[in-house]
């Protein structure tokens, strides 16, 4: 049965008297992966830093695994595992002695380190570059290494910031399946500020703008807010809107240009096809029909609104 790992309760912190994050409360369950989703500046990095022991919070209580991080950071830090967007590598070590140093640097006990390192190695798919040094790594396999280093420990809780940032498309697939593996067993909380991430790998979604949640659930539930829900229309011989309305699944029209319209419509993959029959039959002049999905700024901006009424 699952059981709660990460518990945020009334998290703050401030710079001077600039609060970067305001009353974050959220819990993370024993396994899978969630994703901190906020644009740059929303205050995922400041979050993230403070639930792994990097930054002391301003007010607020950070437990892991049933420990009070603040109380007991050692206690706490021994359950979780920390790849930062600038991976921690020392590129003048192999692969097999930075994660040994690694595993001492996290207090695995001396006699488990081989194995330790062996497993981690293995997971990640890089046991056949261990003597190999980390600067002579494709930056696939440094971002593998980042992440073993972050499970060399066992911990049940891994953060992982942006980790297929700056990879090339195969290598973000492969780095993609990597991180479902490693949370068959353990929670992973993935922080990024690109949907599709997010839509790859989560199946839970903790959203963080200007510093609030603004959005804490499902990936279904978040689904809900991206779906398809504006055509844009160029018409030759534009009607008066109230026409443009009559047509079934069309629920506002908004001129953006003189003859382009922005139409707000119900997301049903017919609703297209009768305004394009619709304007055939009434002599509109189809000239373009663009189906467009929210953009994560429109979901951020909207989820704010109404996070806020």
């Amino acid at each position: 049965m699952e059981h709660t790992i990460v518990k945020v309760e009334n998290l703050s912190h401030r710079y001077a008297s600039q609060w970067a994050v305001r009353d974050i409360n959220f819990e993370i369950s024993s396994q899978g992966v969630v994703g901190l989703l906020g644009s740059n500046g929303a205050g995922k990095s400041t979050t993230m830093n403070i639930i792994c022991g990097v930054l002391k919070q301003s007010k607020g209580e950070v437990f892991i695994n049933g420990v009070n991080l603040k109380e007991n950071p050692v206690a706490a830090k021994r359950n979780i595992g920390f790849m930062p967007q600038k991976l921690p590598l020392y590129l003048d070590f192999t692969v097999e002695e930075y994660l040994t140093y690694c595993a001492e640097l996290r207090m695995v006990e001396k006699t488990q380190v081989k194995k330790a390192v062996a497993d981690a190695l293995e997971r990640c798919g890089v046991a056949h570059f261990r003597e190999r040094l980390l600067r002579n790594l494709s930056g696939g396999y440094q971002q593998r290494v980042g992440i073993a280093q972050a499970i060399v420990h066992n911990p049940k809780f891994v953060v992982l910031d942006e980790p297929t940032n700056g990879l090339d498309p195969n290598q973000i697939v492969e780095v993609r399946n990597l991180i479902k593996q490693i949370a068959l067993d353990r929670a992973v909380l993935l922080s990024t500020h690109i949907l599709t991430e997010v839509q790859a790998t989560c199946r839970e979604i903790k959203m963080i703008e200007e510093g609030q949640m603004v959005f804490s659930g499902s990936l279904e539930m978040f689904d809900n807010y991206i779906e398809p829900n504006t055509l844009v229309v160029t018409l030759d011989t534009p009607p008066v809107s109230d026409a443009l309305m009559s047509v079934e699944g069309i629920r506002s029209v908004e001129q953006i240009a003189p003859f382009r319209y922005r139409l707000g419509y119900d997301g049903e993959k017919k609703t297209p096809q009768r305004f394009a029959a619709a304007s055939v039959s009434q002599d509109w002049g189809l000239m373009e029909l663009i189906i467009e999905k929210s953009s994560l700024d429109e979901v951020f901006a909207r989820l704010s609104k109404k996070n806020n009424k």
